[in-house]
């Protein structure tokens, strides 16, 4: 294989776990949110932060060269999992 090629490949295989270990984390703290939401009775969503942190990444993401609504797109995916996460909390 072109070694070039190579580390561009090896350099993606890192940021990729990176990656993986971010989101492991912050579905650590998520689920802490989902449990004291519950015991607080406090409801699983809340639109009004989404809509904060949505726009907040937006720009984020146009600020990094990135495209926003991918980055959208990917946030959109992650918020729903939590909340499914703590739609199933309060139903224990």
């Amino acid at each position: 294989m072109d070694e070039t090629l190579k580390r561009y490949r090896e350099s993606i295989d890192n940021i990729d776990a990176a990656l993986v270990f971010m989101l492991a984390e912050r579905f650590k703290v998520t689920q802490a949110v989902g449990e004291y939401k519950a015991s607080h009775d406090l409801p699983p969503a809340d639109p009004g932060r989404e809509e904060r942190q949505i726009a907040r990444l937006r720009q984020l993401a146009a600020d990094a060269k990135l495209d926003p609504d991918f980055t959208e797109k990917f946030l959109r995916f992650i918020i729903d999992e939590v909340i499914r996460h703590h739609e199933r909390l309060r139903e224990v």
